[in-house]
């Protein structure tokens, strides 16, 4: 497994470089391919990037954008990660951009499982993937202790797996780490030096206990304090 780890002065540069990297990512996945499907994390690390990236000079109509997971809650939910990319990515220039939904109403996600990976399923492979990672080394809703780890770790795994965990309020939705690895990039954006030291002292360990080292080959890792 290899992948490089570019370390920013501050965040507020990581921000502008990330969102140029990733602007640029797309622009070359569109010189060669019709449609490019972009898949980004929600949370709060990336608002900021979305702030940025929202504004770029590409021709966003061609681009599928989805969520790497989502929480288990209507959109209008202050918890909503489609929510975070209503507001702060698909708007200005991106506005154009499709967005491809990982969640529909339903009381559990096993319901409508079948109906989001078709929608899905027409734009892959990724041709670019922004993650993010927690303080327990896990990325999109790739949890340790999930009650479906093994499977979203599997290398014949599905598109899309429900995934329910300790700590997690409501069910989430998770494209899988073979989804996520199809991806032509990969970026990971981490914030902190617990998240640095907690990858550092996570590179050992197997995957079930750091799911975060089983999409980072070929990634590139972004890193501020």
């Amino acid at each position: 497994m290899s992948f490089e780890i570019q370390t920013y002065p501050d965040r507020e540069m990581l921000i502008i470089d990330l969102a140029n990297q990733l602007a640029s990512d797309l622009t070359q996945a569109l010189d060669h391919e019709e449609r490019v499907a972009f898949a980004v994390p929600g949370g709060t690390t990336p608002g900021p990037i979305f702030d940025d990236l929202c504004a770029a000079d590409l021709p966003w109509d061609r681009v599928d954008v989805l969520l790497t997971d989502e929480r288990w809650v209507p959109g209008d939910s202050e918890r909503s990660n489609t929510r975070l990319l209503r507001q702060r990515l698909l708007v200005n220039r991106a506005e154009a951009a499709r967005l491809l939904p990982l969640y529909t109403p339903a009381h559990e996600p096993e319901e409508v499982l079948a109906e989001l990976e078709s929608n899905i399923a027409p734009a892959l492979p990724l041709g670019v993937v922004l993650l993010g990672m927690g303080a327990d080394l896990h990325t999109a809703s790739i949890f340790p202790g999930a009650d479906r780890l093994d499977e979203a770790l599997d290398p014949k795994a599905p598109i899309l797996l429900p995934m329910r965990a300790p700590g997690a309020p409501e069910p989430r939705i998770t494209l899988t780490a073979r989804v996520l690895n199809g991806a032509l990039r990969k970026h990971v954006v981490i914030f902190g030096q617990e998240k640095r030291d907690a990858l550092e002292a996570g590179r050992k360990l197997p995957h079930a206990e750091a799911p975060v080292l089983s999409v980072l080959d070929g990634a590139t890792i972004h890193w501020a304090e």
